[in-house]
């Protein structure tokens, strides 16, 4: 946390251009209280140094004086969509800056999230169980998640049902990463789709399916509402595809079988009302995983929501790839929604557990609202594998996200660092838990309406 934070509550941080800003900095602690006069000078970042170029600067300078409480308030109408510097000006002692931001009004009740969008546990090859790996990433910070085991939809219900009964600030999303059977050479995919917040299992729509195999037809353990269609044999399956292959435009030099299988996941995860999730085509399975042919095929026809540009991978191939391949694919015209994910399989002691994230900018951190804004592009990804966090996206609102990274998340993520340990004592017996887990409800609640002036 940058040391302005530690010193300085500015609040609201984010508002709309046009409108009038209520704003108040409170010192917090005695050795960064303000003396009895001073100034603030307050600056768009697009316009550079005042100094330099005076006939575009839009600084405007406020005499301000401390309220009795220590606090100075004043009122600013923001012209531009734009990070602003508030520079705390006193004689003889360096400019202060601290920020806000101002928002087009297509922004106006649009909140950051930041969650997961593929993950895994040990009911396939991850390490913790549902509940823990749930209660882990919220405690790094995560509002919402879903839990994406290979070939099975239950363990993502599995943590949902875990925290049915308790009050808490975060979402738990149904999904599944989906893989379905293969036969001889030409009746096989391996591209990876993720079906993130579908109503229903895609992966156990085949009966031979590890989904069914271990927990069975039942179909509330295929759906969030018992609700989805009847299952089908491989065989029958292999077949259907064939059939829908022939309604198909399929571009010449690609595999007639994968595309038209990961079209069909991709409606079938859409009539479930989910998110269908290209993921990893640049991950090393001995060579890249999935042929160049075919992922420009899935851009130009639209096989999918949301391209997963930055995921598990800590070498610069799969995310380095995948982002040049996006951006480029963009120029080309085929720009899709993006979403970024850890494809973590260990929530703890894994350099690769924290690697990506996403951050949907929604009205509300519901699956409904989180999915409607991803398909719309309120969405980026970050890249957390240094320190030297990056972020993928539209440069608007890439520009946007690296501020709330630095300006608001820090002080987001204290209140998911305390919920995550209490969820985690919940679930594993501790009889205070649930109380206290009731006793913090509301607070992301006011934290965001403390500083986004919806």
């Amino acid at each position: 946390m940058k040391i302005e934070l530690h010193n300085y509550d500015v609040f609201p941080k984010v508002f709309l251009v046009n409108e009038e800003a209520h704003i108040t900095i409170k010192p917090l602690g005695k050795h960064v209280a303000f003396p009895a006069n001073f100034k603030i000078a307050i600056s768009s970042m697009l316009y550079g140094l005042p100094a330099f170029y005076p006939d575009i600067t839009d600084q405007v300078v406020y005499d301000v004086t401390p309220d009795e409480d220590g606090c100075v308030r004043f009122t600013h109408t923001f012209k531009e969509e734009s990070e602003y510097r508030l520079m705390i000006l006193r004689e003889g002692i360096k400019p202060l800056p601290l920020c806000v931001y101002a928002l087009a009004e297509d922004m106006k009740g649009r909140y950051p999230y930041r969650g997961d969008l593929h993950m895994h546990t040990f009911r396939s090859d991850g390490k913790q169980s549902p509940a823990i790996v749930a209660a882990n990433y919220r405690r790094h910070g995560y509002d919402f998640l879903a839990i994406t085991d290979h070939r099975r939809y239950y363990p993502s219900l599995e943590a949902i049902d875990a925290y049915k009964d308790v009050d808490i600030e975060y979402t738990l999303i149904p999904g599944e990463e989906v893989h379905m059977p293969k036969g001889d050479p030409h009746h096989g995919n391996d591209v990876h789709m993720v079906n993130f917040g579908g109503k229903y299992s895609v992966n156990a729509l085949i009966k031979e399916s590890a989904h069914i195999e271990e927990v069975g037809d039942c179909k509330e353990k295929r759906s969030i509402d018992g609700n989805c269609p009847d299952t089908m044999s491989q065989e029958e399956f292999w077949a259907l595809i064939d059939d829908y292959a022939d309604t198909l435009d399929i571009p010449e030099g690609v595999e007639r079988f994968p595309f038209a299988c990961c079209a069909w996941i991709t409606e079938q995860v859409r009539k479930a009302d989910g998110l269908s999730i290209f993921a990893h085509p640049y991950w090393i399975a001995d060579v890249y995983h999935v042929p160049d042919s075919l992922s420009d095929a899935m851009f130009e026809k639209k096989a999918f929501d949301a391209f997963e540009v930055l995921g598990g991978e800590n070498y610069f191939q799969q995310n380095g790839f995948q982002t040049i391949y996006y951006y480029e694919q963009c120029a080309k015209g085929n720009k899709v929604p993006i979403v970024g994910s850890t494809d973590s399989h260990s929530s703890i002691n894994n350099r690769n557990g924290f690697i990506c994230s996403t951050i949907v900018f929604a009205p509300e951190n519901t699956r409904e609202s989180l999915i409607g804004s991803i398909k719309d592009f309120y969405s980026v990804a970050v890249d957390t594998i240094s320190a030297e966090y990056r972020i993928v996206g539209d440069f608007r609102l890439t520009r946007y996200a690296t501020f709330l990274y630095e300006n608001f998340f820090p002080l987001h993520d204290e209140l998911c660092y305390e919920e995550g340990l209490l969820m985690k004592r919940y679930v594993t017996g501790e009889e205070d838990a649930e109380a206290q887990l009731k006793a913090i409800q509301g607070r992301m609640k006011r934290q965001r309406e403390k500083y986004f002036a919806f």
